[in-house]
């Protein structure tokens, strides 16, 4: 499957589960993740928050579901990266929604497997990156069935609300 195909049905599903914000600060790789979002947005479906930068965005995305939650509606926010840097530049935010229990999702567009640790510039190892202040983590490989990905996101956004273990966050 393609890439586009993966983010049309990662998009679908983070609006499935009730994902109504979403930040992107986009980049080459997530292109097909702003593809879908633009789509979505179209649809109605969500709002998308463009900041092209990082920890901005980070911050945007945590404020949004702060807000939901004094609101008393229980909704995770979205944001949106490519590889590289930009996801060590959410660290701040997702540190700050771990300590105060806000359900924040992260969306990265790492390199596919086969092209990490290659010595090219932007390869930062996103894999575990968050450490133990996110609820849990999912490192899809390229090429993954669409269809797989509605189970990921339903445990994701979950985990993100704190459903089983009452301990919500990113």
């Amino acid at each position: 499957m393609t890439s586009a195909d993966v983010a049309r049905e990662a998009v679908t599903q983070l609006a499935a589960a009730g994902v109504r914000d979403v930040v992107l600060a986009p980049g080459s790789r997530s292109a097909p993740l702003a593809y879908a979002l633009a789509a979505a947005e179209r649809a109605g479906w969500l709002t998308v928050h463009v900041r092209v930068d990082e920890r901005t965005a980070g911050f945007l995305a945590l404020g949004l579901a702060r807000a939901h939650a004094l609101a008393g509606q229980a909704r995770p926010v979205a944001v949106v990266t490519t590889s590289g840097t930009a996801v060590a530049n959410l660290h701040p935010a997702v540190l700050e929604a771990s300590h105060s229990g806000i359900p924040l999702v992260v969306v990265s567009a790492d390199r596919p497997h086969e092209l990490r640790g290659t010595g090219a510039n932007q390869t930062t190892a996103q894999v575990g990156i968050f450490g133990g202040a996110v609820r849990a983590a999912l490192d899809l490989p390229a090429g993954v069935d669409p269809a797989a990905v509605r189970g990921h996101v339903t445990r994701l956004i979950a985990a993100a609300l704190g459903t089983l273990s009452r301990d919500p966050g990113p």
